[in-house]
């Protein structure tokens, strides 16, 4: 006999199969800092000397990227970082560089949203992200798209612009560490499970958004995104 609950279960997150009628279940989302060259020095880190590292959002923070993202409270600088998303369908720990592509379903754009000063100020303070990085509706996403569909997106065009300007524009092939690589590392930190979301970290031109700017984000062979922040 199942144990009853106190309360209803919360609703499962979920993002969107384009073209499908189905959703991918999202169990955890994990995060790549400074994965482009460009944008690690951009924010004062020099590329060649650091491992990947990691960050986590809650996956509620993912929300469709259409239609109206909430601004967040407690902020007067939120940033924008455009980047390529990575859903697996399988897990396990230590997976080899080489068995790494054989867990991705799909793959979608997605844009990790900061409020920059609270970063700022834990960095200073030595102290977590979360707050800075893991607020409600933080990860918009466009649907995903099946690998067979879209390929192994190891190069192509990404770029977000904002009121129309183009602020970030790069190509998927500047990542530092690559998606089987990404996965491989990461599986020696965690036990990786079906319905785990990687964002791979994002090219340079992070910058500030205000209430009522449009924001459009796009990576080759994918929906892309298109929200206005409210």
């Amino acid at each position: 006999m199942a144990t009853p609950l106190i309360f209803e279960r919360p609703e499962q997150a979920v993002l969107a199969v384009d073209g499908e009628n189905a959703a991918f279940p999202i169990r955890r989302v994990y995060c790549v800092g400074r994965n482009y060259a460009d944008h690690a020095r951009e924010m004062g880190h020099d590329p060649d000397r650091e491992p990947p590292f990691f960050f986590t959002k809650p996956a509620d923070a993912v929300v469709p990227g259409s239609g109206e993202v909430a601004y967040p409270p407690a902020t007067r600088d939120l940033h924008h970082e455009i980047e390529l998303v990575v859903a697996l369908k399988g897990g396990g720990r230590d997976v080899a560089v080489e068995d790494a592509m054989g867990l991705v379903y799909g793959f979608a754009v997605g844009v990790d949203l900061t409020r920059r000063d609270l970063q700022g100020e834990a960095k200073k303070m030595g102290r977590p992200w979360d707050m800075a990085k893991g607020f409600d509706q933080s990860a918009p996403c466009g649907p995903l798209v099946p690998i067979g569909k879209c390929g192994d997106m190891a190069t192509g065009e990404i770029g977000l612009s904002v009121n129309g300007t183009v602020r970030q524009k790069g190509d998927l092939a500047q990542m530092i560490w690559k998606t089987p690589e990404i996965i491989a590392y990461l599986s020696h930190l965690m036990h990786l499970r079906p319905g785990d979301l990687i964002m791979t970290g994002t090219p340079e031109g992070v910058g500030a958004v205000a209430r009522g700017d449009r924001v459009e984000g796009w990576a080759s062979g994918l929906p892309g995104v298109d929200f206005r922040l409210v």
